[in-house]
């Protein structure tokens, strides 16, 4: 298993644009992203300058990618 990087949310957003996610809105410090591909996925995103190791490989979980792929995409 691959150790995980220290990713801000803005940096996060990012990375998942690249697999075809794109910004919704932004409620608070949260970004909310979703898929224009089936399946139609919601993901909420932290807006803070480093995104905690649990809380990022929960994100990656539900973004239906494993974190070498998440690393490749970087």
């Amino acid at each position: 298993m691959s150790r995980l990087p220290v990713v801000s949310g803005k940096q996060a957003c990012k990375i998942l644009e690249k697999i075809g996610y794109h910004t919704d809105h932004q409620t608070g410090s949260h970004i909310i992203l979703r898929n224009e591909y089936p399946p139609h996925r919601r993901l909420t995103i932290p807006n803070h300058k480093e995104i905690a190791k649990g809380t990022l490989r929960s994100i990656i979980r539900q973004a239906g990618i494993t974190v070498e792929e998440f690393i490749k995409l970087m």
